[in-house]
């Protein structure tokens, strides 16, 4: 094969995979251009559904892409921003059916072009790219040219719009979103808690539900706090083993009764004396150990909770219980028969749905329905489950709000699900087979992460309206004054990484940032929750202009937030719209970080690419230089933690959170990246510095919260 057609090849497999939104090369973390390899190229071509087999058939797949976009007169999703234009086909007739019913009639379309520049002329094709940004939507992705303006006053929501071009006519969903997330006003400062480590002396052995409704009411009402934000609380697995990662979940889409006080359930006070004496009995040794501090025992507190819970079950509903519980059903629909039916058979069949039965592997088989029908009571079960814990998050935030925080619960969204966990099974069409997300490597992780969740499938998450998407975002803000996206590069690009390949042989996927991004503002709108994005890391300028275009929280931590040279950003420099802290659960407290125990644990664990008196040298350096900069402003060095807080007061951000983990002397990490069994990831329970158990009731009275929350306090 000569060098024209190797060169040729490349360049119809490189031109396939932009058309893909797949990545060729990419800027490393230490700003090195670095290119993907052809295999991943490859790969991930594949599992969109592109047939790469030779060169013949990447031409072909080329060809076929450009006809079909020619063909279409509507992106498969159209999502706009209040005041913007939809984005359609040239010369045709435009309709937009609102959910009123009523139909408003498009002008004619002109052509689309980005702020401040000029637009395209007549026959010129659209850039793939604007100012250095991937397509923003599906109708961007699909060179749609033509933007049509909506009336003004056109009601933010779901409605439909129609297209016709001579005898062509076609209809999509249209997303009419608000321009900007909403805005928490002032500043407010938080606790950051993993609320699985927050126990008390009522707890199951793992902090809940109730634990943190006492957190929220005592933080809103005694220290004026605004918003405590939380782990995940996705569902994980509905019988043990239950894995510790509350970032690997079952499902999205519903929430882990590992979080239920089975105490709180109306039900509890409803049964009779011998139901409540089992059930104390239960409780027992799990309050037991809430008082130590051994590893937290997830599968002890859930055995002991779920047979707590199917008592509980058994308790006969009041009318009004009955009505409400009946409402909650028809709200929830399908979507809860569906995980509760992958619930009922992952607990005989395991949480791992590939290894099920064939029979069972689509959700919609007559196969299924039978096993559901005859596993009903199972079904009903775990249906039951998610309205109590419906009810108690309900609880949380009112308590919250009637505290005085502005803002309440900040629930955390994880990047993705297990791969043979309940979304997974339920909407295996919308991921793409053999890949899982992770992360290139950077200054922390070297080595890059697989984080072994499958990734959306783009065009055809698009192709459903983005409806197990919005489903998601509507649930985990019902009850929350605010969502942080964990990794938020999710809604703009995500890293994949073929099956068998290291992370470091993975590339970036782009996502319609602009349609998720409307979606999660309009959910965001209807809840009145603040957004913030985790964009931490290797993180493309364009994604935090369009944050901050949109109304976004950012991150800015501590330990990242540096200057051209290297140094500690002084505080002025900080952003304002961002979320301000410390450090985050990938590395250790305060403490741990001063004293080096991020070094000397990854030094254990054999992750180090550098030998550790490198390390510890560079980290001496970088705390001198945080201690000359705290100094100079004034702050005593001698107390760090206290010292730090005053500095995140200082800066601009709009929010600030504290780390109870910070606040109470915890030096131990919650999660070590790259590892699993080799560090209690996720199981570490709250302690202060002597290593002494730390449990809710004795925060009122904690001798280092005066100091180490003082700063923040004004």
């Amino acid at each position: 094969m000569g060098e024209d057609t190797v060169a040729e090849g490349t360049e119809d497999l490189n031109a396939l995979a932009a058309a893909y939104g797949v990545e060729t090369s990419y800027t490393d973390w230490r700003g090195r251009p670095s290119d993907v390899p052809e295999t991943t190229i490859r790969a991930v071509l594949t599992a969109l559904g592109a047939d790469v087999s030779s060169p013949e058939a990447v031409r072909r797949e080329r060809k076929r892409i450009d006809r079909e976009r020619r063909a279409r007169l509507l992106p498969p999703t159209a999502v706009v921003f209040a005041g913007e234009p939809l984005l359609a086909a040239e010369d045709a007739e435009i309709r937009i059916e609102l959910a009123t019913g009523e139909e408003l009639p498009l002008g004619p379309g002109e052509p689309a072009s980005a702020p401040g520049e000029p637009a395209p002329a007549p026959g010129e094709p659209v850039p793939a790219a604007v100012a250095g940004r991937p397509p923003a939507s599906a109708a961007e992705a699909a060179g749609f040219r033509t933007a049509y303006r909506l009336p003004a006053g056109t009601p933010l929501g779901w409605h439909r719009v129609r297209a016709r071009r001579g005898e062509r006519e076609e209809v999509a969903p249209l997303l009419v979103a608000p321009s900007r997330a909403p805005d928490p006003g002032g500043r407010e400062w938080g606790l950051m808690a993993q609320l699985y480590s927050v126990r008390s002396s009522r707890s199951w052995g793992v902090g809940d539900l109730a634990d943190l409704r006492e957190l929220a009411a005592w933080s809103g009402g005694e220290l004026g706090a605004g918003f405590v934000l939380v782990n995940p609380l996705h569902a994980g697995e509905p019988a043990p083993p239950v894995r510790p990662s509350p970032y690997l979940p079952m499902s999205r889409r519903y929430t882990s009764p590992l979080y239920l006080r089975p105490e709180e359930v109306p039900e509890y006070a409803a049964a009779d004396p011998e139901t409540r004496r089992r059930i104390d009995e239960l409780a027992g040794p799990q309050r037991a150990r809430s008082e130590g501090t051994d590893e937290i025992d997830r599968d002890a507190a859930w055995t002991a909770k779920r047979a707590a819970l199917e008592l509980l079950a058994a308790v006969p509903l009041t009318p009004d219980r009955a009505a409400a519980y009946a409402a909650f059903r028809e709200r929830e629909g399908e979507a809860l028969t569906a995980f509760a039916t992958w619930s009922a058979l992952a607990e005989e069949h395991g949480s791992y749905w590939p290894s099920w039965p064939a029979e069972l592997h689509d959700p919609r088989s007559a196969a299924v329905a039978a096993e559901r029908e005859r596993r009903a009571g199972r079904v009903e079960f775990h249906r039951r489950l998610q309205w109590w814990l419906d009810e108690q998050l309900t609880a949380v935030q009112d308590a919250a709000r009637t505290a005085g925080m502005a803002l309440g619960i900040v629930h955390d969204l994880a990047v993705g699900v297990d791969p043979g966990g309940a979304d997974a099974w339920a909407y295996q069409d919308l991921f793409a087979s053999g890949m899982s997300v992770g992360a290139p490597p950077d200054e922390f992780n070297q080595r890059g992460q697989d984080w072994g969740q499958p990734p959306w499938h783009p065009q055809r998450l698009a192709a459903t309206g983005y409806a197990p998407y919005r489903e998601m975002l509507r649930h985990v803000l019902r009850h929350a004054g605010g969502l942080r996206l964990d990794h938020a590069m999710q809604v703009f690009r995500l890293w994949w990484v073929p099956r068998g390949a290291s992370p470091a042989e993975g590339t970036y996927v782009s996502y319609p940032y602009g349609d998720l991004l409307g979606v999660l503002l309009y959910e965001a709108h209807e809840s009145g929750a603040v957004v913030v994005g985790e964009d931490l890391g290797t993180v493309a300028a364009y994604m935090r202009d369009v944050f901050a275009e949109r109304g976004v929280f950012g991150t800015s931590m501590a330990w990242f937030e540096r200057d051209e040279k290297g140094a500690p950003l002084p505080p002025e420099r900080w952003r304002e719209l961002c979320l301000a802290t410390v450090g985050t659960h990938d590395m250790p407290p305060i403490d741990g970080f001063l004293n080096g125990d991020h070094i000397a644990l990854r030094e254990r664990l054999g992750l180090l690419t550098r030998p550790a008196a490198d390390e510890y040298g560079e980290l001496a350096r970088f705390l001198g230089e945080w201690k000359e900069l705290l100094t100079s402003l004034g702050l005593d060095t001698a107390d760090m933690t206290a010292a730090l807080h005053a500095f995140l007061a200082r800066t601009p951000a709009r929010l600030v959170g504290v780390s109870l983990a910070d606040a109470v002397g915890e030096r131990r990490t919650q999660n070590q990246p790259g590892t699993t069994d080799e560090y209690p990831n996720w199981r570490i329970p709250l302690a202060d510095a002597a290593g002494h158990p730390v449990l809710l009731d004795d925060l009122p009275r904690h001798p280092r919260l005066p100091a180490a929350l003082g700063p923040v306090l004004g």
